[in-house]
């Protein structure tokens, strides 16, 4: 085999390391070692994308291909094919000279063929007096032969990667489709809860899926529209279980939250005295069921929840609580999290935690185990709401300010220490 030498390009083509590096590769091919020539070509079609060339490389290998004789390449055999640029040029469909240099430089680098230029850079054959070849100049292909089962592994890549794209688009469509029909249905049934908020988050999620989305882009939609059909199913179910006070089992799920410390002292008053404790829970320990507070106040309390609101603006309960749902998905927060907090602390309350949450959202690591802990503590008559929305409104130098009415919705002013939210 002619291939064991080291030669570098004729005229000003440079030579690199990379080149030096495949040469010698090259040239430890295992004896006899074998390999069919257009199943090698369907591999590097199939890896065009992971070998970074175009179709038109691929027009030029195959031309080069098809000057080699014999259907395998063979470890034993000469794999240098010497055609002129007339030639191979109208075997790769008529392709311009200039455009046939540019990508047979591309399969140079990508490795697939080796250069091997006479003196004067000429290709041609020098044969003995049995006729037998004794050397040739031109385009080496052993390459091809030394990285056969590379390049196999490579398109069984590419394969596999398409059909998992392929089966993950089919998901998201699936699970729109599930989406859509179910909230059409609690529509048109009338079941309890802001279905236009949903419907919102929903329109959201597609208008976010590019023309042309690649796998990561799917793969993103597609987690978030599985919360979302998961919300819905939970709102749906937690509705029939009210209609069916009978059928409803307790469902207690624990998480370990994981946030600053700090950030608890703030949240939590000091003594169950300051949470003016009235009536007694299952542990014995005194509790007032959570209030409501004023919207306005809330609001001052936590201003950032109004950029999630309809149209950037909060007017009413029920537009907190859709923000909140936004909210709640943004952070990462479980549907299945946020259910039980509505559950225990009611909705109003629930989404008051949420934005609370928020405006500390920099000093929580696990938004949605902060929010179960809160929830049990609740519960446990450990938790009020009150020293939570003064420690917010201290944070934000409005300690001494009174609740405001709540006649018209309530926006934002600019606050030129905190960047815009992101968008869910």
């Amino acid at each position: 085999m002619q291939t064991g030498n080291v030669t570098t390009p004729f005229g000003r083509r440079p030579v690199s390391l990379a080149l030096v590096r495949r040469q010698q590769a090259v040239a430890e091919i295992k004896a006899g070692k074998s390999a069919e020539k257009w199943k090698v070509f369907r591999d590097v079609s199939a890896a065009m994308a992971l070998l970074g060339i175009q179709s038109n490389s691929l027009a030029v290998l195959d031309a080069l291909l098809s000057f080699y004789p014999e259907n395998d390449l063979r470890q034993d055999a000469s794999l240098i094919v010497f055609p002129s640029n007339a030639q191979l040029s109208l075997r790769a469909h008529g392709m311009a000279g200039s455009t046939l240099r540019r990508h047979l430089a591309a399969l140079v680098e990508a490795g697939l063929i080796i250069r091997k230029d006479s003196a004067n850079g000429k290709r041609y054959v020098r044969r003995d007096h049995t006729g037998d070849i004794e050397n040739a100049f031109g385009f080496d292909l052993s390459p091809l032969l030394s990285r056969a089962e590379e390049l196999a592994m490579f398109a069984q890549q590419i394969v596999a990667e398409r059909a998992a794209f392929k089966r993950m688009k089919e998901n998201l469509t699936i699970c729109r489709r599930d989406v859509r029909k179910l909230i059409s249905a609690a529509m048109e049934e009338g079941a309890d809860g802001d279905w236009q908020a949903i419907e919102g988050i929903y329109v959201g999620l597609i208008a976010r899926l590019p023309r042309t989305p690649s796998t990561a882009d799917v793969n993103a939609i597609l987690e978030e529209m599985q919360m979302l059909k998961e919300e819905v199913l939970n709102r749906l179910e937690n509705q029939e279980k009210a209609e069916n006070p009978s059928g409803n089992a307790a469902h207690t799920e624990r998480h370990i939250q994981n946030s600053k410390p700090e950030f608890f002292s703030e949240l939590e008053p000091s003594s169950r005295k300051e949470q003016g404790a009235k009536s007694s829970g299952a542990n014995g320990i005194q509790r007032e069921p959570l209030k409501a507070f004023p919207l306005g106040l809330v609001l001052k309390a936590c201003p950032q929840v109004i950029d999630y609101g309809a149209g950037g603006a909060i007017g009413s309960w029920r537009e907190l609580m859709s923000a909140a749902v936004v909210v709640r998905s943004m952070l990462g927060i479980s549907p299945s999290a946020y259910q039980e907090a509505c559950e225990i602390m009611g909705p109003e309350n629930a989404a008051i935690a949420v934005a609370g949450i928020l405006e500390r959202a920099n000093m929580i690591n696990s938004p949605g185990g902060y929010l179960r802990d809160l929830t049990r503590r609740s519960e446990r008559g450990e938790f009020s709401l009150g020293p939570m929305i003064m420690a917010l409104l201290k944070a934000n130098g409005l300690a001494n300010e009174s609740g405001v009415g709540t006649a018209g919705p309530f926006r934002r002013e600019p606050r030129g220490s905190l960047p815009p939210p992101k968008a869910p």
